[in-house]
């Protein structure tokens, strides 16, 4: 593994002239930027010859985000780690990075402030898409309003191509169907091309990937990882770009990781045997002392103790010591493998020849998540359903995690270290939540290379800071729909000016969970999940003396306390912060009115493309029918007639060895009903009834043309998820399940369905 790597390029292509330059750099110094308006990044060549005229020419630099998932402060060696990632340390050594850069608690909405250079809560975007709360909740739709237009729909009109890869997550997740709708997908937001998955995570082996608008099937290919294909396309559409296109690009690659499931290639797992055999007490005080040494954090930064819940390393058992250090390699090898994709993509650009000329910026949607729990998760179907998963369990499955095998998130202990040096975790507005990595590479605009910046700066901040670069004049209005003004505020002077301020002001909220910060001041409220807002405790923290807020000064400075406060309630009715909710996994039950899911009826018709689950008939806790015509000639014709999920989670309603069987799959117990007695051939009308008997607990019965064949109870279902698996008519796609077909993969039934038709008992 190469610990130093050079993207600098002899033979560099130089797309902007001299004359260009030197605008970049008055922008950059904050003199003032020339009247651009009107003009377009595809100036013929003659144009941008003529000496007369350079002072008008735009910059035809191309931009690249690269936003990883769930990756703390510390993970990168860049900012502390001893994981291997040189190539985005070559990135930063040639580049800026910035200690003080935030983002949003969690990640659509830092993804939609990224996109729109606006504050999440104003655009419709406070929580994850997943939660579409309805009109009554206009801040928390689970989409970009139209008003927020993105950075790929304001650079289109200046004639960018762009080209989205990866993780969304930025349209409703009940919007995730084959037939749209599609306003809310990339391609609806501006972007030309897409590739990659709708929702918050997905496989990596075997994932529910779209291609533009059509969702694609790529179970059949050898050897694929959704990191390396998502590259491999990234790659293919810069050089169909750059041998057809004489504009500029726009790129944004949006990883998967290192959000779970934690899934990468064995050998990168085999990197780190015994690397984590010390232990996170130790690994997170080197990582700590290693960022003072670099600069990451002042010297004066105290190290705090461990989270609540998390027992020191050396008391933990030798099993656990074992499983849990486990956890940690496959996390690093996957932080690795995924170094070397982004380096495969820099490597690509540099050859041909479009490195120089192309603005890069790698950042972390939010910090490390605690979704893990105590000993860490290899079902992640219930670690979003709040059900344990205990020793015994885990260590059934300590050779899979990692693999496909295993749908892998480390245990809290590690999620601290990756948020070194800072406490608590994702999802909160301690520092460790909201603070990020930012690495930014320039080689026409950055020449103070390998420098530290410590201007506080916002994800809301990018866009703009591109904007200032490129000369754009965001428009009024974008197709008809008259524009927000932007919230964020660049920070291109600060690519060449390192004394220059940062931002003063910032608000943040995540399921009531809020804090404010001021000119180097933060105050904090912890919400507790149904207590009323205005009981919740504050706390007050000087950051710029406190980096890692270990001295609440609450109770010391009430007067500082309550101005924050004041400040806080005037943020927020400016940007929309209000009506907050307190959403835990409950949110994935807001099903609003105006969506498809609100049905409750269904009919789905064989060759269908699979549907996601959070597009699917929304079974949870209510009584279900699932009915199904069919035509057999012979008593052998087996297989599926409908699945959702996989082997983590889920149901399939099939036939094996003319028996009619229904499992459902709790992830941790798969309950089974089968007929007693044979399924007559020719026309026949199978039916499978849920009747809900309790709280997510039922009985599941069997019909055979209108006659009861079966019936099982089944003692609990999911509360908030069912899977993040799809659904699928005729066969069991991606993984199966259950076991119990045997070796027969997908299963894909030998006979003629007409139509599966779900019938759910009303919930208004």
């Amino acid at each position: 593994m190469p610990k130093e790597i050079s993207w600098s390029s002899p033979t560099k292509k130089l797309t902007a002239t001299v004359a260009t330059l030197a605008m970049i750099s008055g922008c950059a110094t904050g003199n003032t930027a020339p009247d651009l308006a009107g003009e377009t990044a595809a100036k013929s060549a003659s144009e941008n010859q003529n000496a007369s005229r350079e002072s008008e020419i735009k910059p035809d630099t191309n931009i690249a985000y690269i936003v990883l998932d769930d990756l703390g402060f510390s993970d990168l060696a860049s900012y502390g780690s001893e994981i291997e990632t040189p190539h985005t340390d070559a990135l930063a050594d040639e580049g800026l990075r910035y200690n003080n850069f935030h983002v949003n608690p969690t990640c659509s909405p830092t993804r939609a402030a990224l996109l729109t250079g606006r504050q999440a809560h104003s655009v419709g975007m406070a929580t994850v898409a997943n939660f579409d709360m309805g009109p009554d909740y206009p801040n928390k739709r689970g989409r970009i309003n139209p008003e927020a237009g993105t950075i790929a729909e304001v650079l289109g009109e200046e004639g960018y191509t762009s080209y989205a890869l990866g993780k969304w997550h930025l349209s409703p997740s009940h919007q995730a169907t084959p037939s749209g709708p599609y306003e809310n997908w990339p391609l609806g937001k501006g972007f030309d091309r897409f590739y990659g998955f709708l929702e918050d995570s997905t496989d990596q082996f075997q994932p529910e990937i779209v291609n533009d608008n059509s969702f694609v099937d790529v179970t059949g290919e050898d050897d694929y990882h959704f990191s390396e294909a998502m590259v491999d396309q990234a790659n293919q559409y810069i050089t169909d770009h750059v041998s057809t296109n004489d504009a500029p690009f726009l790129i944004t690659l949006n990883f998967g990781s290192q959000h779970q499931p934690v899934q990468v290639p064995d050998e990168y797992i085999e990197m780190y045997e015994g690397k984590y055999d010390e232990g996170w007490d130790v690994i997170r005080k080197q990582r700590f002392e290693r960022q003072k040494e670099l600069g990451i954090i002042p010297e004066s930064a105290e190290f705090v103790d461990r989270n609540p819940g998390i027992p020191a390393w050396e008391d933990l058992s030798e099993e656990e010591q074992k499983l849990f250090a486990r956890f940690q390699e496959a996390y690093a090898g996957m932080m690795t493998h995924t170094d070397e994709q982004i380096g495969r993509f820099v490597e690509h650009l540099r050859s041909v020849g479009e490195l120089d000329n192309t603005i890069i910026m790698i950042m972390s949607d939010n910090g490390a998540s605690v979704l893990g729990g105590p000993n860490g998760s290899v079902n992640h179907t219930l670690t979003y359903n709040v059900i344990p998963q205990e020793m015994d369990m885990l260590m059934e499955h300590y050779d899979k995690i990692g693999t496909n095998a295993a749908k892998a998130e480390f245990p809290n202990g590690w999620a601290q270290v990756s948020n070194t040096p800072f406490k608590m975790y994702k999802a909160t507005t301690y520092e460790a939540g909201i603070r990020s990595p930012l690495i930014v590479h320039y080689p026409e605009g950055i020449k103070d290379k390998g420098k530290i910046r410590d201007q506080y700066a916002h994800v809301s901040d990018i866009t703009p800071t591109i904007y200032e670069l490129l000369g754009v004049e965001p428009p009024k209005e974008i197709d008809g729909v008259k524009q927000m003004e932007l919230h964020g505020e660049s920070f291109a002077e600060s690519l060449t000016n390192p004394e220059t301020e940062g931002k003063q002001t910032q608000v943040y909220e995540s399921n009531g969970v809020r804090a404010i910060y001021d000119d180097g001041w933060k105050a904090i409220a912890n919400h507790q999940l149904g207590e009323p807002f205005e009981e919740d405790p504050w706390e007050l923290y000087h950051v710029a003396e406190d980096a890692t807020e270990s001295n609440n000064l609450a109770e010391a400075e009430p007067k500082k306390l309550e101005e924050m406060k004041k400040l806080f309630e005037k943020e927020a009715k400016q940007y929309d912060v209000l009506p907050m909710t307190d959403l835990g996994p409950d949110g994935f039950l807001s099903v609003p009115e105006d969506s498809q899911r609100a049905k409750d009826r269904f009919v789905f018709y064989p060759d269908m493309s699979q549907l996601p689950e959070a597009a699917s008939p929304f079974i949870l806790n209510r009584s279900f029918s699932i009915t199904v015509p069919l035509f057999r000639d012979s008593t052998e014709e087996d297989g599926v007639l409908v699945a959702l999920g996989g082997y983590q989670s889920g149901y399939t309603f099939y036939l094996k060895d003319n028996r009619l069987v229904y499992e459902y799959n709790m992830g941790n117990e798969i309950y089974r009903v089968e007929s007693d007695t044979e399924i007559p051939t020719g026309e026949t009308t199978v039916k499978m009834q849920f009747d809900k008997t309790g709280d997510h607990i039922g009985t599941a019965s069997i019909y055979v043309d209108g006659k009861q064949v079966g019936s099982g109870e089944i003692d609990q279902t999911h509360p908030f998820k069912l899977s993040f698996e799809g659904l699928s008519v005729g066969k069991d796609s991606l993984y199966q399940v259950t076991p119990n077909y045997g070796e027969e993969g997908i299963f894909e039934f030998e006979g003629e369905i007409e139509k599966v038709i779900y019938e759910l008992e009303s919930q208004k």
